[in-house]
């Protein structure tokens, strides 16, 4: 027997009848189009929030030390308008997905709504991808702009040292009278930073290495080798108190930046199946 032919009619989304007799949407299970225009508004909307937040920080501290806000109340700040920025940016990405999406025919409604979800998730990967892509290329050109720079200064024979936090630390062990020292001490100060590099590395500064530096700072201070150990051991101690502070700060910026990351993930896929859900409702004239 020959199978009875379905009439063509057309239906909501521009299929037809025959199309979806199947129970099946020809159009595809993802509208890509849909996703890139959510990822793009949550990268543009995350940049602007992420400048917002910028300038209220620096708005906030201040070089006095009696004025403006303090440094640990700015890093909290700071970390709770990261997440607050990723969730705002991913709500609204992940609305727009879903709202813009193709309305599917003929689609059990857990389907609609695992599809709507899905959409959410591809406009906040795509759109932290944008971002990303985004900040590493202001990055590179930034540090391609300071690079001519750079070059010529050393070429003008004004040599200036990258300002490092262990700089501060080997200055430190060095300061006395510099009229003992006739020749330069630059040599002695990288020697120091090499030796509190390994130091930290292994958590310790073994006797041979202190009696080494000791010595070092005695001849460019004018120190008896005991007060320049003593100094050699309390400038250790703050470099570990500094290493251990910066570790604990980016162990925190790690943490933040995952569960802002995790948020911004699901609070996308939610308002993806919210403007999907909105966009089937929407009845054609």
């Amino acid at each position: 027997m020959e199978r009875a032919m379905v009439p063509s009619l057309t239906v909501d989304n521009g299929l037809t009848t025959a199309d979806v007799a199947g129970g099946e949407s020809l159009a595809s299970g993802v509208s890509w189009a849909a996703v890139i225009a959510g990822a793009l508004a949550a990268a543009a909307l995350s940049l602007v929030l992420l400048a917002l937040g910028a300038g209220l920080g620096f708005s906030a501290v201040s070089p006095w030390s009696n004025s403006g806000a303090s440094a640990a109340a700015v890093g909290a700040a700071a970390l709770v308008w990261l997440i607050v920025a990723e969730i705002l940016a991913s709500a609204m990405g992940g609305y727009l997905a879903g709202r813009l999406r193709t309305k599917w025919a003929t689609i059990h409604s857990d389907e609609v709504y695992f599809r709507d979800t899905a959409h959410g998730l591809l406009a906040w990967a795509t759109g932290l991808v944008v971002t990303a892509a985004l900040l590493t290329s202001a990055a590179a050109t930034m540090v391609g702009a300071s690079a001519p720079a750079a070059v010529s200064r050393e070429a003008g024979g004004a040599a200036s040292e990258r300002a490092n936090p262990s700089d501060y630390l080997t200055g430190l062990l060095f300061r006395g009278d510099r009229s003992l020292g006739a020749q330069d001490d630059a040599a002695a100060r990288d020697e120091a930073r090499i030796v509190f590099a390994n130091a930290l590395r292994h958590k310790a500064l073994s006797p041979d290495d202190q009696a080494y530096v000791g010595q070092l700072v005695a001849n460019k201070t004018g120190l008896d080798q005991i007060d320049a150990q003593k100094r050699v051991s309390q400038v250790f101690a703050q470099a570990q108190q500094a290493a251990d502070t910066a570790r604990h700060a980016a162990a925190e910026l790690s943490l933040c930046l995952f569960f802002a990351l995790l948020a911004g993930a699901f609070v996308a896929s939610f308002t993806a199946t919210i403007g999907g859900r909105q966009r089937d409702h929407v009845k054609a004239l």
